[in-house]
């Protein structure tokens, strides 16, 4: 493992945390703060996502020896933000609980793998760019209140795509906070370094909460994030080998 070590390596690790951070996170936070999580609960949030993407990734790649990456579901915090409205933070956490128990029995038996081959691509994707399509759009948005920012950001992106393609994402997320820093976007004073506390919440099934939130969560992750990834993971030409 060691001898795989390289900076360009590294760089692609730390792009998919940037990327899967600074794309998802506001829609994480607009999921729970519909659920009615307050500062504590939504901190407590962030806590168990980065140890559990953190184990999630590390353990089972060491283990296949192969890339493994896991993440939140952006859909599926997208249906969330929508959806849970109505629901209490209880109510969410017990819906949470049933759609894992959903996707674990998809990945034990098998289920996933044989969907898989007969689900088009094509509507996986068309699945995921119906429910990203608002957040997509409200990021054009952003340009009216901070036109020079995007623009910047942008040409940025693309001239760093044409030259350092690899490093293109870091080092444009650095322009960005640099940019809004000498604008006064960002208050430094305002933030502040601390650990966070885990908060517990004892889940409720309440079955209209598991019907409403739950299944829609376990269809949403599966068909628009899952088989999408699998299948770029499969172009990769990585193979999974089936234990049976």
């Amino acid at each position: 493992m060691l001898k795989d070590l390289s900076l360009s390596n590294v760089t692609a690790g730390l792009v998919a945390v940037l990327v899967g951070y600074t794309s998802s996170v506001a829609i994480v936070f607009q999921a729970a703060q519909a659920s009615g999580a307050d500062a504590a609960t939504l901190s407590s949030w962030m806590w168990a996502l980065g140890w559990g993407m953190g184990l999630g990734c590390v353990l089972p790649s060491l283990w296949l020896k192969r890339p493994v990456m896991m993440a939140w579901s952006t859909p599926g915090a997208a249906v969330l933000a929508v959806s849970a409205q109505g629901f209490g933070m209880e109510q969410a956490v017990g819906a949470f609980l049933f759609s894992g128990a959903l996707v674990t029995l998809c990945g034990v038996t098998g289920w996933f793998e044989k969907a898989l081959n007969r689900i088009p691509m094509a509507l996986a994707s068309a699945l995921l760019a119906g429910v990203l399509a608002k957040f997509a759009l409200n990021g054009f948005k952003s340009a009216e209140q901070a036109l020079a920012l995007a623009i910047g950001m942008l040409a940025c992106f693309l001239i760093l795509r044409r030259w350092l393609p690899r490093y293109a994402v870091p080092i444009t997320f650095a322009v960005g906070v640099l940019w809004a820093l000498l604008e006064g976007r960002i208050d430094s004073t305002q933030i502040r370094w601390e650990l966070a506390t885990p908060v517990w919440t004892t889940p409720s099934f309440d079955w209209q909460a598991l019907i409403s939130l739950g299944v829609p969560l376990f269809v949403v992750t599966m068909a628009s994030q899952n088989l999408p990834g699998v299948a770029a993971i499969r172009n990769a030409g990585i193979r999974c080998r089936s234990r049976r």
